[in-house]
């Protein structure tokens, strides 16, 4: 269990884990969870960039717990940081287990993300 007692950030995404998407030991690809919270950082940076958004960066990230078929997968993002076109966030990924009703904290990291306009070229982000 983590030391953590709650998530950090706002729950952006929530999805449950499918045996498609489990590798042969039953543990959910840790590939899978990944684009999970790439899909909540999009949301979330695209929300403050009003508009398109693409990721640049994924940092400092470690499994500390495996995600299982049948858990709940919530991702919670919180925007770091905001430069001219980059936004940085702390995403966060919990695993609600299928037989348990505890909740505890699988990975985090941080993604940055690039704002862009129509024709796929950097734009200033939003002041607010």
């Amino acid at each position: 269990m983590t030391e953590l007692l709650a998530p950090r950030g706002e729950l952006t995404l929530r999805t449950l884990a499918m045996p498609g998407d489990a590798n042969p030991a039953g543990d959910i690809f840790g590939g899978w969870v990944m684009a999970q919270m790439d899909l909540a950082s999009g949301i979330r940076a695209a929300e403050r960039a009003r508009g398109r958004v693409v990721t640049v960066a994924v940092k400092e990230m470690a499994f500390v717990s495996p995600v299982q078929i049948g858990d709940t997968m919530s991702i919670y993002t919180a925007v770091e940081r905001v430069g001219r076109t980059s936004i940085t966030l702390h995403i966060e990924a919990w695993a609600q287990r299928a037989r348990y009703k505890a909740q505890e904290r699988v990975t985090a990291g941080t993604f940055i993300m690039v704002a862009l306009d129509e024709q796929g070229i950097p734009k200033a982000v939003p002041q607010k």
